[in-house]
């Protein structure tokens, strides 16, 4: 039966407008993406056939484009309106965040740097540049690397900060193989970097490591 045809209050579409997306199941809000199914299925069973054949929803939205135009129902439109849909929402926290102090929003901080480097297959190390009272002036990725790691120079941040009259930093990177904990290097080279920036008086407020689950914070943990 099309989604057309269903009780009213059990359409996602209608279900969003009413309860808001949050009271959504993930293949609902597959669903209201996807918009159609295919011959013998609604929106919603593809959804639902789409998750189980990822895995997860996170899977499905990291796949890349070889892997994610094989399944049926998707295609390279799909995908594009995809990967546009995943950048709109890491502008929208990165121009939240620039309206407030990152060190007291810390969840609006993580949901930004994961939606920023979560699910990519090589590592990304990225800073965010914070003025004075520590809202983000300038978000850049710094450096890129395989997937066992990225150089990293403190020199080169260093520059960096300078030339956008940061007073504060934040820097995070991902780990592709998803464990959130820290390696000795990362350890090193937060010290190295929290060094070479009270140089010029710039601090370095904290380092988050984004993999699978909740990001890893240095300063919660004591580490800077």
């Amino acid at each position: 039966m099309p989604i057309t045809d269903w009780p009213a209050d059990e359409r996602p579409r209608e279900r969003l407008l009413k309860l808001g997306p949050a009271a959504l199941s993930d293949a609902e809000l597959l669903a209201i993406f996807l918009r159609t199914g295919i011959a013998g299925k609604s929106a919603v069973d593809l959804a639902r056939d789409l998750l189980q054949e990822f895995g997860s929803l996170s899977a499905l939205l990291k796949a890349d484009h070889p892997r994610f135009v094989k399944s049926a129902g998707l295609g390279t439109a799909k995908y594009t309106q995809l990967q546009a849909v995943l950048e709109l929402a890491r502008r929208h926290f990165e121009e939240c965040l620039k309206r407030e102090n990152a060190l007291t929003s810390p969840e609006l901080t993580r949901h930004y740097l994961s939606n920023w480097l979560k699910g990519r297959p090589y590592e990304v190390f990225v800073g965010l540049f914070l003025d004075n009272q520590h809202r983000v002036i300038h978000a850049e990725e710094l450096f890129r690397g395989t997937i066992d790691g990225a150089s990293v120079y403190p020199r080169e941040v260093v520059k960096q900060a300078l030339a956008h009259n940061a007073a504060a930093m934040i820097f995070a990177h991902n780990h592709p193989s998803g464990i959130c904990e820290p390696s000795e290097a990362d350890r090193l080279l937060t010290q190295r970097l929290k060094q070479a920036l009270g140089l010029v008086d710039i601090r370095v407020l904290d380092h988050f490591i984004i993999g699978d689950g909740q990001p890893y914070s240095f300063a919660e943990r004591g580490l800077l």
